[in-house]
């Protein structure tokens, strides 16, 4: 298992290549859509919020939006281990960038295809770099409770199904994190939120009181 954990789809480098060729596709499309008003990677809701901005100028709104999504994106990427392409990529990407750098008066990118595709791989590298620099300072120190690689997907549409996983990942763990997560989820599920966030925290929280070293 360790020597293939050293092999090209498991090496830390090839995360964030994945990221940047997904992220030059996508904000190609958002390249696409600026020019002919078709190919945005993105909700139809969200997608409305660019062509106000374009129609107005005002990009602030979309700007905020994708960009705070793409924000978050990270955060969770680097202490779960997963990188929601809905909100990161596609959010991000394919509508925060493009609305701060519209907004800022920066229109090559948008404008040219391969400066799209270009621009797009660029951000992508960046956004899996970062993720896999700030995973040495969360989930992979020495005395992490349950590590994990960083795994892309988990978006809105499938999200649903996440919860159940992540309890069962936790109760793989140990009891007191397995127990955590399931109270998380209950928690949760019955403040009517989804459960997935119920068992990351409640298996964050036991996890902090009840550590496992990895060896």
């Amino acid at each position: 298992m360790e020597e293939s954990k050293q092999g090209f789809w498991y090496a830390d480098w090839s995360f964030p290549l994945f990221v940047g060729l997904l992220s030059s596709g996508v904000f190609a499309g958002t390249h696409m859509y600026y020019l002919y008003g078709i190919g945005a990677f993105n909700e139809v809701a969200f997608v409305s919020m660019l062509r106000a901005g374009i129609e107005t100028g005002a990009y602030g709104a979309v700007a905020a939006f994708g960009a705070s999504f793409l924000f978050a994106r990270i955060i969770e990427g680097s202490l779960v281990g997963i990188l929601d392409i809905g909100g990161a990529i596609q959010t991000g990407v394919g509508l925060g960038v493009p609305a701060l750098l519209l907004g800022a008066g920066i229109v090559f990118p948008l404008e040219n295809f391969a400066a799209s595709l270009v621009t797009g791989l660029l951000i992508g590298l960046a956004v899996g770099y970062v993720i896999i620099l700030a995973r040495k300072f969360t989930i992979n120190q020495s005395d992490s409770t349950y590590g994990a690689d960083v795994m892309m997907g988990a978006g809105n549409a499938s999200g649903r199904f996440l919860g159940p996983l992540i309890i069962l990942s936790a109760m793989a763990a140990s009891i007191p994190i397995g127990l955590g997560s399931l109270i998380g989820a209950l928690l949760f599920y019955l403040w009517n939120k989804p459960i997935t966030g119920g068992a990351i925290l409640g298996a964050m929280i036991l996890g902090a009181i009840f550590p496992v070293a990895i060896a």
